[in-house]
């Protein structure tokens, strides 16, 4: 027979585990806080506490985008398959990103125009590509979301962009 611990001491466990996080994070947060400048650290000597503290920046400035694609039609009609959903990235993104791309799949919800709460199976769609080309490469990301809302009657498209640096 399993041992169930008492609520009580459930809480105090949780707290102690939070605690412990928390001081963990504010211990850290000056070493993450050195690596956010713009401009490298200068060197330091072998073995010393600056060289193990820091690691240094790699990889080149890149953009990041991630489509957030909903499943579930708002007319009710068929939900968009695996099939379907990956002849629309051959047919409307390979194109404009034929250098790479990732999809995962997922659950989400989201609150419709009518206020409903839907839930649904979705996919995220994961594009990178140098920061220098980001104006060049808007256009293309907005025609994929006007064609997935047009070919599956689609609210939305989810959205994200963030900097971020990528080594390949």
């Amino acid at each position: 027979m399993a041992h169930t611990p008492s609520p009580a001491r459930t809480r105090t466990r949780t707290r102690l585990a939070l605690g412990v996080a928390g001081l963990l994070l504010l211990g850290g947060a000056p070493a993450a806080y050195a690596t956010l400048g713009s401009e490298p650290a200068a060197p330091s000597a072998p073995g010393s506490a600056a060289t193990s503290a820091a690691p240094a920046l790699r990889g080149e400035a890149y953009r990041e985008t991630r489509l957030l694609f909903g499943t579930e039609r708002p007319d009710g009609g068929p939900a968009v398959t695996d099939a379907q959903f990956m002849a629309f990235v051959d047919r409307e993104v390979t194109p404009r990103f034929p250098d790479g791309l990732t999809v995962q799949e997922g659950r989400g919800q989201w609150r419709d125009q009518s206020g409903t709460i839907e839930r649904e199976r979705s996919y995220e769609l994961i594009l990178l590509y140098p920061a220098v080309e980001a104006k060049l490469r808007d256009p293309g990301i907005e025609q994929v979301r006007e064609a997935y809302k047009k070919a599956y009657t689609q609210e939305s498209v989810g959205r994200l962009d963030e900097p971020t640096r990528a080594d390949f």
